[in-house]
């Protein structure tokens, strides 16, 4: 059974597919500086060659052999120019120096796979599975998607799912009245029928639903849903529906208990 296990103080896990040790992030949003600056007039010094070292040094310390990136790879919508594109080649190309890197399509990703599906493999925005035991017919293994979107009904029948967009966080407040946000996990197990799409006649009969990993974003600067706080809209169109009875851990792995509660 495929496992997926949080890097301890990072926005990132590790699933090892048998013959392949995999690396995912989320939402990277690389060009976020260029498209804060365009979108919203906000200067802010970049930090691109933080996320490309980050993400290089993650791939060596975890012994890493493939990125896969559960989308938003990029930030501006649209194809990329510029700046962006600039820090997109640079990190596609020290990451693929290393390893190679799979990209899950995001909402923001549009033209990433045009620009360099050369150098990095693309999953379309549905989601796919990757290291299904052979003989399975697909089942089994690691389901990965972004979240911006109704996914493939057959990523149920993965042992896990992985999903990004949602950028995961908690707004916790202590005895003073203080409150500080911090990036989280969310897992627990799905609820088969609120993740598909109630028009989609090929949905499988579940028996023993998989888990479900709520990335956080792998970019501190791209804001996201505070998930404790009533009121907040989640972004997926299946969240909270599908995680009826998620926890929430923080980057240390600090365990929360169930996001609604924290």
């Amino acid at each position: 059974m495929a496992r997926v296990e949080p890097v301890v103080g990072e926005p990132a896990a590790i699933a090892d597919l048998g013959e392949e040790r995999v690396l995912l992030v989320a939402d990277v949003h690389a060009g976020i500086e260029a498209g804060l600056r365009y979108e919203r007039g906000v200067e802010l010094d970049s930090r691109a060659d933080d996320r490309r070292e980050r993400l290089c040094a993650l791939v060596g310390e975890t012994s890493a052999e493939r990125l896969v990136v559960l989308g938003d790879l990029a930030h501006r919508i649209g194809a990329p120019e510029n700046d962006e594109r600039e820090e997109l080649a640079a990190l596609i190309d020290a990451v693929t120096d290393r390893v190679p890197m799979t990209l899950v399509e995001g909402n923001h990703d549009a033209g990433v796979a045009t620009a360099f599906g050369d150098r990095v493999d693309v999953i379309g925005p549905e989601g796919g599975v990757i290291g299904a035991a052979a003989g399975t017919n697909g089942s089994g293994g690691v389901a990965v998607c972004h979240g911006h979107t109704w996914p493939d009904p057959r990523l149920l029948d993965a042992d896990v799912v992985c999903m990004g967009h949602e950028h995961p966080q908690v707004r916790l407040e202590d005895a003073v009245g203080g409150s500080r946000v911090e990036r989280a996990w969310l897992r627990g197990q799905i609820d088969p029928d609120a993740f598909v799409n109630e028009s989609d006649a090929s949905a499988p009969a579940v028996t023993d639903p998989p888990e479900i990993v709520v990335f956080p974003a792998f970019n501190d600067r791209s804001g996201g849903t505070w998930v404790n706080v009533e009121g907040q809209s989640f972004l997926a169109p299946f969240l909270p529906a599908a995680l009826p009875t998620g926890e929430a851990y923080l980057l240390d792995g600090t365990r929360l208990g169930e996001f609604r509660r924290v």
